[in-house]
C-alpha cells in the first residue's frame, strides 16, 4: 500500500501573520504580480498542502503587501 501524504495540516503561520498585519486574503491577491487567486491564499491559511510554486506566489505577494521580507519557512510549517 502507498503511504498517504497528509494534506490538511492545520492553521498555518501565514494566517497569524495576516492577522498581525491586519491584511486580508484579498490584499495579497491585489498585491500579487503573478496569477494568485483567493482560493490559493485561503488553502494556504487553512493548512492545505500547497505546491512550491504556489508557496512562492503567496510569499511574494505577502512581501509586496507588507513591505517585509518573509521566507517560505516563516509562512508554512510543512516546507
Amino acid at each position: 500500500m502507498e503511504e498517504q501524504t497528509e494534506r490538511n495540516l492545520g492553521i498555518q503561520p501565514l494566517q497569524g501573520i495576516l492577522d498581525e498585519l491586519e491584511l486580508k486574503n484579498h490584499d495579497l491577491v491585489a498585491a500579487s504580480r503573478e496569477s494568485l487567486t483567493h482560493k490559493m491564499v485561503a488553502k494556504g491559511c487553512k493548512g492545505r498542502r500547497l505546491t512550491r510554486n504556489v508557496q512562492l506566489k503567496v510569499r511574494n505577494a505577502l512581501n509586496l503587501a507588507s513591505g517585509k521580507a518573509y521566507k517560505i519557512a516563516d509562512l508554512f510549517n510543512y516546507s
